[in-house]
């Protein structure tokens, strides 16, 4: 299997996750878990039975496939277990459930059994779900999208300045430009629209099958001829000196191919 190839398995959990949401009630723990340098972010609520069985599990994640990919799988595996046996669930078992998952994304983004074990042990130390997230979100603040973005991207920083920007404080100087901005949300994609009027050639990448954006700007977006590619998660970029080229996985088609560009926008 190649490094960034992923199972059938988990691209149809990716694609159709199961359990998503969250849970309310008395009988409702939650446990949250991140990753800051890829920028997974994962929530798992449990409802637990009096004879301490999982009657129920839902899930939140902010991050790639395999991220949410390994979330569904975990609630699949453990609805009904007690407790005691939930917390045996390991990382492995949540990858082999899912027949693998690439090297890299082993320990970067195959979090939900610690969330899972998070959940657990706040339903046992009787934390309430609101104390649990605020207290997680205190210790471990969510990740920038562009921070984690440009962490897996192991050569960006060699392209900064020659392709690859953080910022860009004025549109026109990439004008006439094959532009690929990364979705980080509304700024994100508000420059891309912006950038429209300096260049016919203008790409949204995101790696969920919508953009991350509000109503509004998913309303302006259509409205625009800004290009969104969907399920495309950018791995390298390529090229002599300066940017050329971006080495894409299509998480929908579990290929790589590259793309022409000029210019990778990922906003700080």
């Amino acid at each position: 299997m190649k490094s960034t190839q992923y199972t059938e398995k988990t691209l149809e959990h990716f694609r159709n996750p199961r359990n998503v949401g969250t849970l309310e009630g008395d009988n409702v723990a939650v446990g949250r878990v991140g990753n800051p340098v890829c920028g997974d972010l994962m929530d798992i609520y449990i409802a637990v039975t009096p004879d301490d069985r999982i009657e129920d599990i839902k899930f939140q994640t902010f991050g790639c496939g395999s991220a949410v990919a390994t979330s569904s799988m975990v609630t699949e595996l453990v609805k009904g277990m007690t407790l005691d046996d939930a917390m045996k669930v390991t990382r492995g078992d949540v990858a082999d459930a899912l027949e693998g998952l690439p090297p890299i994304k082993m320990h970067c983004s195959n979090l939900a059994a610690d969330a899972l074990h998070e959940a657990i042990k706040n339903w046992r130390a009787g934390v309430k779900p609101e104390d649990a997230l605020k207290t997680a979100e205190d210790e471990t603040c969510r990740p920038h999208p562009a921070e984690a973005a440009t962490a897996e991207i192991a050569n960006f920083a060699a392209y900064e300045g020659k392709g690859a920007y953080t910022a860009v404080e004025d549109p026109a100087a990439l004008a006439d430009q094959r532009v690929v901005v990364l979705d980080t949300g509304d700024r994100a994609a508000q420059l891309a629209i912006d950038l429209t009027d300096h260049t016919g050639r203008v790409v949204l990448m995101t790696s969920a099958k919508d953009p991350s954006v509000s109503g509004a700007m998913r309303s302006a977006l259509r409205l625009s001829d800004v290009k969104v590619l969907a399920e495309a998660q950018p791995l390298e970029l390529r090229g002599e000196g300066e940017l050329e080229r971006i080495l894409v996985h299509d998480l929908n088609e579990d290929e790589e191919y590259e793309l022409a560009a000029d210019a990778f926008v990922v906003l700080k």
